[in-house]
């Protein structure tokens, strides 16, 4: 399947079906932190970049067998760019919660929600995850280096009317990067934006995967506590989550590897590596994030399984920080 990937076990969602709405990187930002690489095309044109009738069809595939609808929690909406510039994304969005009787979630980098169309599609979502890095265009400009059609202030419109109208779960992402976007200036500036908007939670990112540019650094975990101090002060502020202190999930249990067979679906070796691969088109990946999703009996068993499609060149790996993550 080219557009349906998963189930992972998301630290946010629970157990994800993701459906890529873009498969090469169509957006209109190129973030320096981007861990799925350079826009290669980048746009503010909203259509059908590839057939709407062709994504359904992959979903109507999948929910053919209850067995693996079974195994899923939420069915997220994302893309290798940004999806709201699908114009299929409501017809997709209906599908979904027709199909799969599972809640829908959709990942937005949140510039387009001054648009009627994309705002009353998001509307048949039920959460939805808009980013907001800066609320100060000097940033925005070095940080997620927007399209030319872009205007910060026409955005942050968007996402607080947007936040006024939206009745279901709705949670703002802000990914920190040292040195640009974590100052107290920065923070005071996105705070003052977060007083106007109507938020389930607030959810605090900084660069935890290989990032597009090197210089897109990782901003401390005592400093990202200081900034949640900073946002869930005042009365009525919303929820603050720290996405990258998060413990071990019950997935990280390991399980042992019988009989030839893979656990987490009764796959077997071929289907487990197609399995990861696609996950690794979308994203980099550690041996632990690979095993908390297949559950293959450990990361050390991950390694060894991958380690022949390193060798051939098939798979590559890329050290950040203290991790070292397969792409």
């Amino acid at each position: 399947m080219n557009h349906i990937f998963g189930p992972v076990n998301s630290r946010r969602l629970g157990r994800s079906l993701g459906i890529d709405l873009l498969p090469r990187k169509v957006c209109n930002l190129n973030c320096i932190y981007c861990e799925v690489g350079a826009t290669t095309q980048l746009t503010c044109e909203r259509k059908e970049y590839v057939p709407t009738v062709a994504i359904i069809a992959e979903i109507e595939e999948f929910c053919a067998d209850p067995e693996r609808l079974n195994r899923v929690d939420v069915v997220t909406v994302t893309a290798s760019g940004e999806p709201t510039l699908h114009s299929g994304l409501g017809r997709i969005i209906t599908c979904l919660k027709t199909m799969t009787g599972k809640p829908v979630a959709v990942l937005t980098n949140g510039t387009t929600l001054m648009r009627e169309d994309v705002v009353a599609e998001l509307s048949l979502a039920d959460v939805v995850i808009p980013s907001l890095d800066t609320a100060l265009p000097a940033s925005f400009r070095k940080l997620n280096r927007p399209a030319a059609c872009l205007d910060l202030r026409e955005i942050i419109e968007g996402l607080v009317n947007f936040s006024k109208v939206f009745t279901r779960e709705l949670w703002l992402e802000i990914l920190f990067a040292r040195g640009i976007n974590d100052s107290d200036e920065e923070v005071r500036a996105l705070v003052a934006v977060i007083r106007r908007m109507t938020l389930s939670r607030v959810q605090l990112n900084t660069v935890a995967r290989p990032p597009l540019e090197s210089f897109a650094l990782p901003v401390g975990e005592q400093r990202l506590k200081e900034i949640a101090d900073l946002i869930s002060s005042g009365p009525d502020a919303p929820r603050v989550d720290i996405l990258t202190s998060s413990g071990p999930s019950a997935a990280d249990k390991a399980t042992a590897v019988a009989s030839g067979r893979f656990p987490g679906g009764g796959e077997n070796r071929e289907e487990t590596l197609d399995k990861i691969i696609e996950m690794l088109k979308r994203r980099p990946c550690t041996a632990a994030d690979i095993n908390r999703t297949c559950q293959l009996g450990g990361p050390e068993k991950v390694e060894q399984l991958l380690e022949p499609l390193v060798r051939s060149g098939r798979l590559k790996k890329r050290a950040h920080g203290d991790k070292l993550y397969y792409q």
